[in-house]
């Protein structure tokens, strides 16, 4: 199995940042073009992004505002066994945000493409946390 692993500083109070990984209403402006869930674990999330991507998960593991982790359950051949999370830790001026993707089957152009893709969209997250700026979707990855 193969992952991915990132970690940012965002600077910014830590619920804040907690809020912008986790609800669908913030979530739309840095990552999916819609989105819909319940923050509580084993309820569902669906990530739009397309009709070709439109793809469904379930919440693993929830601690506001620490950890929240997605076990994807609807989506492509090569998401469909991953689960993806982030863990924050309070530090001086904002949060380290620890952010993981786990359980890709291959090393293949797929999940080199993700792991490129996921570091130009929390690199959105945290202008959209720091400083309100929302990248327009077609320009997010």
């Amino acid at each position: 199995m193969y992952n991915i692993y990132h970690d940012l500083v965002i600077n910014a109070p830590l619920q804040k940042v907690f809020e912008a990984l986790s609800q669908p209403t913030d979530l739309v402006h840095w990552s999916p073009l819609k989105c819909s869930g319940t923050l509580q674990k084993n309820e569902s999330y669906n990530f739009y992004f397309s009709p070709q991507y439109n793809w469904f998960a379930k919440v693993l593991f929830v601690e506001a505002p620490y950890h929240f982790h997605i076990q994807m359950t609807d989506a492509d051949d090569d998401w469909n066994p991953t689960s993806f999370g982030f863990d924050l830790e309070e530090i001086e001026n904002g949060a380290l945000v620890s952010f993981w993707h786990k359980g890709w089957p291959a090393c293949n152009a797929h999940f080199k493409r993700s792991s490129y893709c996921w570091a130009l969209l929390l690199n959105g997250l945290k202008k959209y946390v720091e400083n309100g700026t929302i990248i327009p979707f077609e320009e997010r990855a």
